[in-house]
């Protein structure tokens, strides 16, 4: 018979949202259990350099949420690598099951399951997806060596990706379908300034042309948004940085949401449309989406399930 663990409040979710909620909670004596996910750590594991994490001039994001991990052990949160397939919130205690066949009853949840990368949806994108086709620079860059590369976007993710891979490609071509970027400025000016960057306004990626045997890129076709004009673009990798995606399956059905999936909190708070649970993060955040955001919003949501669990005694 599976498993049933029983808790004051279940973390579900890794990044700096959920570590700040499990050091939180459990200052406040919660003895909250965090549920780590397929990702432990969440995006800034597949980050290289943070520049924005206050105390830190310069910090590795896999460093950083290892970080935060440690410091929510020894506070004395439970971390458990497993990930929820099913959450129930029809009832309280809630009921989450885990990949593993444990379920976890709890009196209070936090959500902090944060966004994903988003594709172009194209086939011949989902066709070279590991054989060329990419959404992790710091995953996959090393593997372009003296190659030339194409990053597909025009925001932060972006032009980081395109400055990452500057490292190892011999050129990086930035293809965007405006004629300027929503990047942050020091990140434009740093980009327009490399010597390896080259950037393509105006433009769409539409297919990823490759071989078969061996599978593996070789080049991209794109067309230009006003005339409609295709060209080839010679490239042994194609990373894709248009964003992220809400990681709100398990939650879609039960809970409010807003703009494509993202979790619905009350204004000034992080409870969301059912009594008890909580959202933090780039679950429900889709403008800032920042860690020290993600962090910030992860102790708010402890806060206010200590405050919830006292007034239900």
């Amino acid at each position: 018979m599976a498993e049933v663990i029983k808790t004051k409040v279940l973390i579900i979710g890794s990044g700096p949202a959920g570590y700040s909620a499990g050091v939180y909670a459990s200052r406040a004596m919660l003895e909250p259990i965090l549920i780590q996910g397929i990702e432990p750590g969440g995006q800034l594991t597949t980050t290289t350099e943070v520049e924005n994490w206050p105390g830190d001039t310069e910090v590795q994001g896999p460093d950083l949420m290892l970080r935060m991990e440690a410091h929510a052990k020894a506070m004395g949160c439970q971390i458990i690598h497993d990930m929820v397939t099913k959450l129930e919130l029809g009832n309280r205690p809630f009921n989450a099951t885990c990949d593993s066949g444990t379920s976890y009853e709890a009196d209070a949840v936090i959500l902090a399951t944060g966004a994903r990368a988003k594709w172009l949806g194209l086939k011949s994108e989902e066709y070279f997806k590991g054989f060329g086709v990419s959404a992790c620079a710091t995953c996959d860059g090393f593997f372009y060596r003296e190659q030339e590369i194409v990053v597909v976007g025009g925001g932060n993710t972006a032009v980081e990706e395109a400055l990452f891979l500057t490292n190892f490609a011999s050129k990086v071509t930035l293809i965007h379908r405006r004629n300027e970027l929503r990047a942050e400025k020091i990140l434009q000016e740093r980009l327009f300034n490399h010597p390896k960057v080259e950037t393509l306004w105006f433009h769409e990626l539409k297919e990823v042309i490759g071989t078969n045997d061996p599978k593996g890129v070789e080049a991209v076709r794109v067309e230009n948004v006003h005339t409609s004009q295709i060209k080839e673009i010679p490239c042994k990798g194609v990373f894709i940085a248009i964003g992220h995606s809400p990681a709100s399956e398990l939650v879609i059905e039960q809970l409010e949401t807003h703009n494509g999936g993202y979790v619905q909190v009350q204004a000034g708070s992080t409870r969301t449309s059912i009594d008890g649970v909580f959202a933090a993060g780039d679950l429900t955040d889709h403008i800032y989406r920042q860690a020290i955001t993600s962090a910030g919003m992860g102790c708010m949501a402890a806060l206010d399930a200590e405050k919830f669990l006292a007034e239900k005694g």
